[in-house]
């Protein structure tokens, strides 16, 4: 007589991180792995003691499900391609930076701090001109014309009329996108009007000092409508620059467009005062260069000397660009640290 059929092997249910909060992951399952649906999820305690992250963007195998209440733990983090610190996410295609035309007006520095910070993760950068209905062609035209030669393409933006909502869409069909930039320049606009169904919290931009404030409080993917998953990541007005001063040119596409057709005279050229150096020189965002590296340079002194004053070093430096950029127009100030949300 033969025996009582045992029933088949479960398949290992995957899905992928939607959200982190404290020890919490919201994690998507993929199907024909499980029903349809999210599980909430901790993190298995070896994963803990191994040092394992578990990033927003994770693909992750997920065990123990409790379908009636929702449960899950995650028990292994699969192989990513790429993983970001700032913000914590992976497995990213690209980045779509935002900024605005009004009210926060752009500012240089601050528009180049950003796109430097970006190009550090090697990522595709496409940058979007939010508010576009609210100032006129001729600062339509500047502004996508110094981000063309800066090596960027621009795409005005008109939460209003519409104008570049279809073009943005095609850009993110089926990627990983992360979208960020300074607070109040309308993100969270921009995601409500690319997934209507989702429920986002949208800020105003304070009188006082004309800075937006803060709605996003934690990294999540949002599901588009066309295929694809957008990160909304909380609002900041001054990124952190964290990798090494020989690492700057290279976040620089002028700097790398200048090299292509001649090489400098030392192969560990740093471009500031070395003779025969092909990218010195009356570009725009030289400046730029200059004082980033100035700052990643007594930021990577500060840690070899004294490692506790480092960060405070980092961010005591990290204003020298917007108060020579203040000396130069005379504007008002603003504020440049970051929030504690943002840290």
């Amino acid at each position: 007589m033969s025996g009582t059929p045992s029933s088949p092997p479960m398949r290992e249910l995957t899905g992928t991180v939607m959200a982190a909060q404290a020890n919490y992951y919201r994690v998507q399952l993929h199907a024909p792995t499980a029903p349809p649906g999210q599980l909430l999820c901790l993190r298995r305690g070896k994963l803990k003691k191994q040092g394992q992250q578990v990033l927003v963007g994770d693909q992750v195998i997920v065990s123990e499900p409790d379908w009636q209440s929702q449960r899950g733990m995650i028990d292994q983090v699969l192989p990513r391609h790429c993983a970001l610190a700032r913000p914590a996410i992976a497995n990213v295609n690209q980045i779509l930076l935002v900024f605005a035309l009004h009210d926060p007006e752009p500012e240089p520095w601050q528009v180049s701090r950003f796109l430097v910070t970006a190009a550090a993760s090697g990522l595709e950068i496409t940058v979007v001109l939010s508010k576009a209905d609210l100032v006129g062609p001729e600062m339509h035209q500047a502004w996508v014309s110094r981000l063309d030669q800066w090596g960027y393409r621009g795409i005005l933006l008109s939460i209003r009329t519409g104008l570049g909502l279809v073009g943005i869409q095609a850009l993110l069909n089926h990627k990983i996108t992360v979208i960020c930039g300074p607070s109040g320049v309308g993100k969270s606009s921009l995601i409500k009007q690319l997934i209507p169904e989702q429920e986002i919290r949208i800020g105003t931009v304070s009188e006082h000092w004309h800075k937006g404030k803060h709605t996003t409080r934690h990294i999540e993917l949002f599901p588009l409508p066309t295929g694809g998953l957008l990160a909304d990541t909380p609002g900041f007005n001054q990124p952190h620059l964290e990798f090494s001063p020989s690492a700057l040119a290279a976040c620089f596409p002028e700097i790398q467009t200048r090299l292509q057709t001649q090489a400098c005279q030392f192969h560990n050229c740093q471009h500031l005062a070395e003779p025969d150096c092909v990218v010195r020189g009356a570009w725009e965002r030289y400046p730029h260069y200059q004082l980033f590296h100035q700052e990643l340079t007594a930021a990577q002194d500060a840690a070899a000397t004294m490692p506790h004053l480092a960060t405070k070093h980092t961010q005591r430096l990290s204003q020298l660009p917007r108060k020579a950029q203040r000396r130069q127009s005379h504007q008002t100030t603003q504020g440049l640290w970051l929030d504690d949300a943002d840290r």
